[in-house]
């Protein structure tokens, strides 16, 4: 990668970079993983998982810039029981998010999840259907937000898979 020419007024030509690099670090073990990346633009990501115990996880993603209000922040809270997930989010700008799924029988589980953006004061809430065998795994999704969204997956042999995923806003 070299410079990109910019023409200026005049007779001049300004030289501009487009090489990018970025920095990185990592450490992973089997109980906390560790993985930041700084940017030539001076941008600085950085993910954490930590298992706090068998059950319960903490996840933190973030990125921080040089620009006012484009820092981002998330934290999760991951709890997994024999048969059933929840999870607690909290992020930047007065996010909030929790979700529950819950296994009903051994092929289908069944949730729901609701966020509130506090800034925006905007919320809302989603259910969700998930049956699977040993070939295949359907999915259905409603959010108040007016969106259906359906994904199937079915495994035709060892090395092919058949992906099918659709939205629709209703009414």
């Amino acid at each position: 990668m070299g410079s990109l020419e910019v023409p200026a007024q005049g007779s001049e030509t300004i030289k501009v970079p487009t090489a990018h690099y970025e920095f990185g670090a990592n450490f992973l073990d089997p109980k906390l993983m560790l993985i930041g990346r700084v940017m030539t633009d001076g941008r600085l990501n950085a993910r954490v998982k930590c298992d706090l115990t068998d059950n319960l996880m903490l996840k933190v993603n973030a990125q921080l810039t040089q620009e006012a209000h484009y820092s981002q922040g998330m934290f999760n809270f991951d709890y997994k029981g024999s048969d059933y997930r929840a999870q607690f989010q909290i992020g930047n700008n007065a996010f909030y998010g929790a979700n529950y799924i819950q296994s009903v029988t051994p092929n289908l589980s069944m949730g729901t999840e609701m966020f509130w953006l506090g800034h925006q004061r905007k919320s809302g809430i989603g259910f969700a259907c998930r049956y699977n065998t040993d070939k295949m795994v359907g999915t259905l999704q409603v959010a108040s937000t007016g969106i259906v969204a359906l994904s199937y997956v079915q495994k035709i042999s060892e090395k092919v898979d058949f992906h099918h995923d659709s939205s629709f806003p209703c009414v």
